[in-house]
């Protein structure tokens, strides 16, 4: 996985799980919700990026 990839997985990542946080202290279920689905996204940019990964390793052993 290039790693200019999995750091932008990795902020995606943090900032859901901080606008998650903060939704629900502030009892907002939006920005709750916004957060988590960051966090999906993030967990999509890395497994497309680990698809990516053994695709490569498939094609250099042929």
């Amino acid at each position: 996985m290039s790693l200019e990839k999995r750091v932008e997985a990795i902020a995606k990542n943090l900032e859901g799980k901080v606008q998650e946080t903060v939704g629900e202290l502030t009892g907002n279920e939006r920005q709750k919700v916004e957060g988590q689905m960051k966090q999906v996204q993030a967990s999509a940019m890395n497994a497309r990026e680990d698809l990516k990964d053994k695709a490569k390793k498939i094609i250099d052993k042929a």
